[in-house]
C-alpha cells in the first residue's frame, strides 16, 4: 500500500465520521472541554478545531448552574457570535440552557414526570410560573382542590385574591403542553393530585358510607373531606345541593357550613371525581305524603321563596309546595308579590300531589263545583231550546 493510499484512505474515513471541518454556526448547540475558568471568563475547547469563550452576562446568568465547573469538565454552550475581538467564538451558557430547558420539558411531557415550579405572579386564569429557564401557565382549572379558588358567587376579584396569595410558592406539577416555537407551557398540578388520589380511590366503591367534614361550601353544593377505611391519605367529594336534603335549599350555607361533620353515600365516582348524597341517608319523607296530605285539602304554608312564576310554599320542615302564579286568583296576576311576600302564612288548597317527583301544586282559587252539581247543570242546559260549548 503506496503512502499516497494511506492518505486517501484516512482523508475518506474523516468523511465518512464527518469530524472534518465540523465548523459550528450561529445559534448552534455545541459541546466541548474547559480549558480554563481564570477570570470572569470561561475558555473552552470545541473538538480541537477552534477556542469558545463564555463571558459577561452569558456567563452570570447561569453563575449557580456553572458555579463548579472545573478545566476538563464536558459542557454545552451556543454560538452567539463566530468570531469576536480576540478571534474566539463567542459562546453562551444562558441560550444552552433555555435550549436545554425546553428539551428537558418535551422530555417530561412525555414521561409524565412530576417536577416543582415555582409560582412568580396570578392572573384571573390562572397562575404564571417558572421552571427552570422557562415561564409556563398552570390554570386555574388544572389547580389540585386544595389550592382551587372556591368563592361564594363566583367573585372574580376574590379569586383573584385567592390565586395571589400562591405567589413564590413551590407547587408540584405535570407538564401538559410544550410549544417551544410558540413560547408555550402548560403545566397541571391536579394530574399530579389526580395520579396519588388513584390508589384510594380504588379503595371507594358507589354505596359506601363515608364520614367527613364540610372543607368548602359554594353555590352549587359542598365538599367533603374523608378518608376510606384502612387509608391515611384523604379524599374530597362533592355534594350537589339537590343531593343535601330532601326540602328545597336556596344554598346551601343555609344548613352547612365549613367544619361540620356529616355523613353522606357515595353515589357515582368519574375519574377523580367523587359525588356525594347526605339526603339517602335520610328517610325520604314524600314516600307518605299522601297520607299526610290529600288533594282538595285547604292547608296552610309559609311562603319561603317568591318567584315570577309563583310561591314556594313550606307546608312542614320536609314538604314545600308550589303555588303557580296562574292558581294565585281567580283573576290573572302580573306580580306574584301582590298577592303575598316571603315569610306569610297563608291557606292554600292542595291541587295535585306527584310523590315520585317530589311536586305538589297548591291553589288560591276558588273549589271548581262539585262532580254531582256539574252533572245536573249539564242535564239542565239539555232541556234548553240549545246548549253551546
Amino acid at each position: 500500500m503506496t503512502d499516497e493510499t494511506v492518505v486517501k484512505s484516512a482523508f475518506e474515513k474523516l468523511l465518512d465520521e464527518g469530524n472534518y471541518l465540523s465548523i459550528p454556526k450561529f445559534g448552534d448547540l455545541v459541546k466541548g472541554r474547559i480549558l480554563s475558568t481564570k477570570g470572569r471568563q470561561i475558555r473552552i475547547d470545541l473538538n480541537g478545531l477552534m477556542v469558545g469563550v463564555v463571558r459577561g452576562r452569558e456567563l452570570y446568568s447561569e453563575a449557580d448552574f456553572y458555579k463548579n465547573l472545573k478545566v476538563g469538565d464536558e459542557v454545552e454552550a451556543t454560538v452567539v457570535d463566530l468570531e469576536n475581538e480576540n478571534g474566539e467564538v463567542e459562546l453562551s451558557f444562558r441560550h444552552a440552557g433555555a435550549k436545554r430547558a425546553w428539551k428537558d420539558l418535551s422530555e417530561l411531557s412525555v414521561s409524565g414526570e412530576a417536577i416543582s415550579v415555582k409560582v412568580l405572579d396570578a392572573n384571573k386564569g390562572g397562575l404564571i410560573v417558572r421552571v427552570g429557564h422557562v415561564q409556563g401557565f398552570l390554570p386555574v382549572s388544572q389547580l389540585a382542590p386544595e389550592h382551587y379558588p372556591r368563592v361564594t358567587g363566583g367573585d372574580k376579584q376574590k379569586i383573584l385574591e385567592k390565586l395571589k396569595s400562591y405567589v413564590n410558592q413551590d407547587f408540584r406539577v405535570k407538564v401538559l403542553d410544550v410549544q417551544q416555537d410558540d413560547g408555550k407551557l402548560i403545566v397541571s398540578e391536579k394530574a399530579v393530585w389526580e395520579d396519588e388520589q388513584k390508589n384510594v380511590i380504588a379503595q371507594c366503591k358507589v354505596g359506601d358510607i363515608i364520614a367527613g367534614e364540610v372543607s368548602a361550601v359554594a353555590d352549587f353544593g359542598a365538599f367533603v373531606k374523608f378518608y376510606p377505611t384502612g387509608m391515611t391519605v384523604p379524599l374530597e367529594g362533592l355534594v350537589h345541593i339537590s343531593e343535601i336534603a330532601w326540602q328545597r335549599i336556596d344554598h346551601p350555607r343555609d344548613v352547612l357550613k365549613v367544619g361540620d361533620n356529616v355523613r353522606a353515600e357515595i353515589i357515582g365516582i368519574e375519574g377523580s371525581k367523587i359525588f356525594l348524597s347526605m339526603k339517602k341517608l335520610t328517610e325520604d319523607p314524600w314516600k307518605d305524603v299522601t297520607k299526610r296530605y290529600k288533594i282538595g285539602d285547604w292547608v296552610e304554608g309559609k311562603v319561603v321563596k317568591v318567584n315570577p312564576f309563583g310561591f314556594f310554599v313550606e307546608l312542614d320542615q320536609d314538604i314545600q309546595g308550589l303555588a303557580h302564579l296562574s292558581e294565585l286568583s281567580d283573576k290573572p296576576v302580573e306580580d306574584a308579590t301582590t298577592i303575598g311576600k316571603v315569610g306569610d302564612t297563608i291557606k292554600f288548597r292542595i291541587v295535585s300531589i306527584e310523590p315520585n317527583e317530589h311536586r305538589l301544586g297548591l291553589s288560591l282559587r276558588k273549589e271548581d263545583a262539585k262532580p254531582a252539581e256539574k252533572a245536573e247543570t249539564v242535564e239542565v242546559a239539555k232541556e234548553g231550546s240549545e246548549v253551546k260549548e
